[in-house]
Formats: structure tokens, sequence, C-alpha cells
């Protein structure tokens, strides 16, 4: 990895963002290229050998929206939706741009991004899926009360989720907790965990493993789907603050979509060399 110049770059350009802890690579295609293979993704993804993320996310022109975004996990796996790298690619466009609103297309649709002020951003994450098809799921079920230990709930964001509400979200071990329910049969894709503590009606405390990535700091699809599940339940309001290992999130579910707001990162720009894309 060598640190940008001004001249042109030979190998792979890209940005490191994080949105509250919750790490990104992000490659800007919108002059060309294609998006990197997954074994490619996963070599990045690591720590110690390459730039170390949770997520990797490519930004590409789009005839339907501003930009076309597409997600990946550290795994090397694709991912419909990612909260927080949508906030934080909306911004670096809306700061590059000059705009204050924008529209992103991801696989789980056009989504739409504000500048609020204060250095925070506001994104329209659509409407939850509640459909136990569409989630996926692997059968028809009460999709509020899941028959698996624990009566979690399943929400789809683009991606699937599975919600427990528990009274102290810091006693359950995540990293055996985690890729137990990940990989439940339930989910045919696997699926995101969220481990929910309820402070009030309007403000939750969460703990987050992500599918195909494993504990992150935050994470702003499982932040909507966690605020869903307990709205759904009548735990707490529609809108919540919604606090993760790495700062606040602002969740607002509304009758156009579930906002997520929160602040972003831009943290520096690199190139992969060639040498080591290739090898």
């Amino acid at each position: 990895m060598q640190v940008m110049s001004n001249d042109v770059p030979s190998g792979l350009p890209f940005m490191k963002m994080h949105g509250l802890g919750n790490d990104f690579v992000v490659i800007d295609l919108r002059s060309g290229g294609e998006p990197p293979a997954e074994g490619l993704v996963a070599r990045i993804a690591d720590r110690n050998r390459g730039v170390g993320f949770d997520q990797l996310a490519t930004i590409q022109l789009d005839d339907q929206a501003d930009v076309r975004l597409r997600f990946w996990n550290s795994d090397g796996s694709p991912s419909s939706a990612c909260g927080n790298a949508t906030r934080c690619i909306a911004r670096h466009v809306m700061d590059e741009t000059g705009r204050d609103r924008l529209s992103l297309r991801t696989d789980h649709g056009v989504l739409r991004a504000e500048d609020v002020g204060d250095g925070l951003t506001r994104v329209n994450m659509g409407r939850p899926v509640l459909d136990w098809r569409q989630i996926p799921l692997a059968q028809e079920v009460d999709i509020d009360h899941l028959p698996i230990a624990g009566d979690p709930a399943a929400t789809g964001m683009g991606n699937p989720h599975m919600t427990f509400f528990v009274e102290d979200a810091a006693a359950i071990n995540l990293n055996a907790f985690g890729p137990e329910h990940e990989h439940h049969p339930l989910y045919p894709e696997r699926t995101n965990v969220e481990i929910v503590q309820v402070i009030s009606e309007s403000e939750i405390l969460l703990r987050i493993w992500e599918r195909g990535t494993g504990p992150t700091l935050a994470s702003g699809s499982c932040s909507c789907a966690a605020a869903v599940a307990a709205a759904r339940r009548g735990l707490t309001d529609r809108r919540v603050k919604v606090n993760v290992p790495g700062g606040v999130l602002h969740i607002d579910w509304c009758e156009d979509g579930v906002w997520m707001e929160g602040p972003t990162a831009h943290v520096f720009s690199g190139v992969l060399t060639p040498e080591w894309v290739s090898a």
C-alpha cells in the first residue's frame, strides 16, 4: 500500500471511512473499472496484510439515481445493504458536489440522503421488509416471535436480521452467541444478529454481530432493524436513540421508510499497488 500522490495512480485507489467505528474501504468506480472479485475483497479486509474493514463498498454511475452502491462483507460475501457506508458515501458525494440531497441506488432500492447540519447526515434506508418470504426465512413463521430460544424477531432491511431483547446486553457472550445464530437454519442466507436492551420508550442499547463480519462498533441496518422490531413489540416509540459501542445513531421509522441519522468520517485515501492486487 502506498500513500496517494498528485500523480495518476497505477494501482487501485480507495478511501477509508467509518461511521461510529464501523469502518469501510470505498472504491470509486465512477470513472470506470470493475468491482473487485470476492477473493480480492477478503484480502483487502485483512487487517494485518491488507487495509482492514468491516465492509467494502463501490460507487458507480447510475441512470436511476445519482450513484449506484454495492457492498461486500469482510469475508468477501456480497451484501445488499450497509447503512453506515451509505451514509458516509452520501456525505462524501454531497461534499464533492456541493449538494445537500442525494439519491443512491442499492440492491434494496433507491435511498435518499440529506445533510441535516452539525456534521450529521440522514439517510432513508427504505421500508422494512416484514414478509417472511422476502426477509428471507426458510418457512412461514410469526416474524415478531420466532420459534427460537430467546424469542427473537425477524426483520429485513435489504439484508436479514434476528433481534433479541434482553435485560442485560453486556452479559451476552457475543462471540459465541453471534455465530450460532448467524447460521441458524431458519435463515437460508444467514443473518445479522442484534442484542437489544431497552432503556426507555425512546432509547435502546444495541450490540451487533454482523453477518460475514462479526462484532462491530456500529451498524446502520442493524440499528434500523432493532428499532423496527422494538416498535413492533410495543417496547419503544418509532423514533429512538440507539446507543451502539461506537456512539449514537438516531432512528425514525416513518411512513416513507426508516430514517437513520449520524456522523461520518473520511479517514484517509490510498492506493493498493498493482503488485499487491495481482499477487
